[in-house]
């Protein structure tokens, strides 16, 4: 089965094509441009190199949040118009579970960490043991130090592997709780771990359509909390 993923809930663009578990390619890019910019192009360079078309690809896959707003609109976009009427299954993947991907050799707590900003963490928790992983907390939105004081009363005695772009956040907060240093290429997002939450979706028949997958956000957008705050105020200020 051949596969095509892509990640661009964060800064990181990366595109993976992939025949079940093996890795053809992977294209990543961590220069600043938009997603808009750059994911095509990658899609596009990547089916060339390889001598395949779009209508070759088996399964579409997307981390399709939690993240940033736009990256994982624009994600779920794209994978939702490059399967539109092709009668191909789509897989949408927690880019927290993708993360947790990273670190298949890790021995404990493994952490994934993404900047929610306002001090603000998106984060889930899985062990790793034997390169598997079990999830230990669906995925969540909550402060970096909310997250320590978990850390250090249930996980105290184990390893502790921080991923993703709330990393040095996390790192550099943390004062109770030792972590293992993560290599900095394993700390950002990875197209092809997308791929393997995707195979894991077909292997429990969790694959959907282009038209059923949808953006995950745990909370609402700046401008709608924005809103809502005035709103809220404009209430306040009635009474």
């Amino acid at each position: 089965m051949k596969i095509l993923s892509l990640d661009s809930t964060a800064i990181v663009s990366t595109v993976a094509i992939c025949e079940n578990e093996r890795l053809l390619a992977q294209f990543t890019i961590n220069n600043g441009n938009t997603h808009s910019e750059t994911l095509l192009p990658m899609i596009e360079a990547s089916l060339k190199v390889l001598k395949l078309t779009v209508d070759d690809i088996d399964l579409f896959a997307c981390s399709a949040g939690p993240g940033s707003f736009t990256g994982v609109r624009i994600g779920a976009s794209t994978v939702k118009g490059l399967a539109f009427n092709k009668n191909k299954p789509c897989a949408p993947v927690s880019s927290l579970d993708a993360l947790a991907h990273n670190l298949l050799y890790a021995d404990g707590i493994v952490c994934p960490v993404m900047n929610a900003r306002r001090g603000q963490l998106y984060n889930a928790l899985f062990l790793c043991e034997n390169g598997k992983l079990t999830r230990l907390c669906e995925d969540r939105l909550l402060s970096v130090y909310d997250l320590e004081d978990e850390l250090f009363s249930k996980y105290a005695d184990k390893k502790i592997y921080l991923c993703g772009d709330g990393y040095d956040i996390a790192k550099g907060s943390f004062t109770k709780v030792n972590t293992q240093s993560t290599p900095l290429l394993h700390q950002y997002q990875s197209a092809y771990s997308v791929a393997l939450c995707a195979l894991e979706a077909a292997k429990q028949e969790l694959l959907t359509t282009d038209i059923e997958l949808s953006p995950v956000y745990l909370r609402a957008s700046q401008a709608e909390r924005e809103r809502l705050e005035r709103l809220e105020k404009e209430k306040s200020e009635v009474k």
